[in-house]
C-alpha cells in the first residue's frame, strides 16, 4: 500500500510539473554576445569539459553564433540541466543535426525577434580580413578568431574553412560549404585545365565543395583554412594560385555546377558572388 501511494504521489508531481516547466522555457531568445552551438546537449553545458578528437579538435561545435542572431527555442533537453535546444535562421544544420546552447549565455524574448540582418562588406574590407587571418589556427566549427569566453575559459580561438569567409564578410555569406557550393553564381569550368582556369578566377571567387573552400585573393593567390591534424600547414595559410590548382586538379574534376547525386567528392566548383 505504501509503495502505491508513492508511486501515485510522483505520478502527480510529474504531471504537474510539466505545464510549470513548458511555461518557464521561453519562445525566443537573443544572442547579446557571440556564443557557441553544439550538436550535442552534453558538450553545450557551461562547464562540460571538451572531447576531442585525435586531430584535437571538438567535432560537437557547429558554429559560433554572432551577436544579434535569434533563436527558436524547441526544448529543454532532459539531463542537461541549463541547456536548451533551438533552431537557427542564420544556420542550416546538417540533415538530423539538433542544436543546443547554454540557456545563461541567451535573452530571452516573449517573440520572435527580428534577427541579424547582416550586410556585404566592401570586397576591399573582406580581403584585408582574409589576409590578417594567415597563421591562425584551424578549428572546427570556428568562426570567431577571438574565440569565446564560456564559464570563465577562453575557447575556440580559430577559423575552419568556410569560418574564414564567414568571419571576413561579418556572417554575410552562409557559413557552411553545403550551402557555399550553390550560394551566388556558377563560373562554366568543366573541361579546363589549370591555365584555362588562371584566366576565369577574379578576387574572392570560391573554389568550393562539400567539405573544404578555397577564396581567391588576387590573380597570383589563395587563402584558405586546413587541418593537417599538426602538419607543416596547419590552420590559414595562402598558397600561389597556380599551385593549388595544379594540385586541385590531380584530386577532383572541375563541375559548372554541383552534381545532383552521384560521386559529390570527385567534383569543384566556382562561385562568384562580387
Amino acid at each position: 500500500m505504501t509503495l502505491r501511494i508513492t508511486l501515485l504521489i510522483l505520478f502527480c508531481y510529474t504531471i504537474t510539473s510539466l505545464p510549470a516547466l513548458a511555461a518557464e522555457l521561453p519562445g525566443f531568445a537573443i544572442a547579446g554576445k557571440p556564443v557557441p552551438v553544439f550538436n550535442t546537449p552534453q558538450s553545450a553545458a557551461p562547464q562540460a569539459p571538451q572531447q576531442k578528437d585525435r586531430c584535437g579538435q571538438v567535432r560537437q561545435l557547429e558554429f559560433i553564433a554572432l551577436p544579434g542572431t535569434a533563436f527558436e527555442v524547441v526544448a529543454a533537453p532532459p539531463g542537461s540541466p541549463a541547456v536548451l535546444q533551438v533552431r537557427i535562421n542564420d544556420y542550416q544544420a546538417p540533415p538530423g543535426t539538433r542544436l543546443y546552447v547554454a540557456a545563461d549565455l541567451l535573452t530571452p524574448q516573449p517573440t520572435a525577434p527580428p534577427g541579424r540582418t547582416p550586410q556585404r562588406p566592401e570586397p576591399s574590407k573582406i580581403i584585408q580580413q582574409l589576409r590578417s587571418a594567415v597563421g591562425l589556427p584551424y578549428v572546427w566549427g570556428g568562426n570567431l578568431r577571438s574565440g569565446v569566453t564560456v564559464a570563465g575559459q577562453l575557447r575556440f580561438a580559430g577559423l575552419d574553412c568556410s569560418g574564414l569567409l564567414y568571419e571576413a564578410t561579418d556572417g554575410y555569406t552562409p557559413r557552411n560549404t553545403e550551402q557555399l557550393v550553390t550560394f551566388g553564381s556558377p563560373i562554366a569550368i568543366e573541361g579546363k585545365d589549370s591555365h584555362a582556369l588562371l584566366q576565369l578566377l577574379r578576387p574572392l571567387d570560391l573554389i568550393v565543395w562539400k567539405g573544404h573552400v578555397i577564396i581567391v585573393l588576387d590573380q597570383k593567390t589563395v587563402v584558405e583554412s586546413i587541418l593537417n591534424c599538426g602538419g607543416a600547414r596547419d590552420g590559414v595559410v595562402t598558397t600561389t594560385l597556380e599551385k593549388r590548382l595544379e594540385q586541385l586538379l590531380e584530386q577532383r574534376r572541375p563541375a559548372n555546377s554541383w552534381p545532383a547525386g552521384g560521386a559529390k567528392s570527385a567534383y569543384f566548383v566556382v562561385r562568384r558572388w562580387i
